[in-house]
């Protein structure tokens, strides 16, 4: 899911794959409801008709859901980050490098998820386990996986107005950001 969000938030391709079309959606929307507060802007198709393949060949990025009995006609595909729904597998090819996290946030965000989906795992090594860890309900659980993906763009966008250089020249004040800083 992180390869997923970080290939999302860097603009790359990235194809779903299931023979669900309900699981296509589904992996589509929670996509885009993982960046939130951002809003993507490019291509969006959780389900992509048979005569509208050729799309995938385009060069710019989209979150597109395909149909698992289209897989031999995606195989050509250099560009697209391939996530197989139903296999669990996410294909990266050779020639696509997606930026990951800055270290200290890609672990404490790890750390998160796990304690959010399997909190007994998280716990199962120590010598004097909490007496009282057990998963939250579905409800809540999707709460605390879009507050641990909220508190990562906290920290991700923090100290932001530092970087904003305001420009007093013109009759109203522009602000631009400075790349630099």
């Amino acid at each position: 899911v992180l390869y997923l969000f970080c290939a999302a938030l860097t603009e790359h391709k990235i194809l779903f794959l299931s023979s669900s079309y309900q699981r296509l959606t589904d992996a589509c929307r929670a996509l885009l409801a993982l960046m939130f507060p951002l809003k993507y802007s490019f291509t969006y198709g959780p389900i992509l008709p048979a005569q509208l393949l050729e799309v995938l060949s385009t060069p710019t990025p989209f979150i597109i859901g395909v149909h698992s009995i289209f897989q031999s006609e995606t195989q050509e595909l250099l560009d697209v980050v391939i996530a197989d729904l139903d296999g669990g597998t996410v294909n990266v090819p050779e020639c696509v490098h997606i930026s990951l996290l800055p270290e200290p946030l890609l672990q404490q965000t790890r750390e998160a998820l796990s304690m959010v989906l399997d909190p007994e795992l998280e716990v199962a090594d120590l010598a004097f386990p909490p007496s009282a860890i057990s998963a939250s309900s579905l409800k809540m659980q999707d709460k605390e996986i879009r507050a641990v993906f909220l508190r990562l763009f906290a920290q991700l966008l923090q100290g932001y107005r530092w970087c904003l250089h305001i420009i007093r020249i013109h009759p109203e004040p522009v602000i631009r950001f400075h790349k630099v800083r």
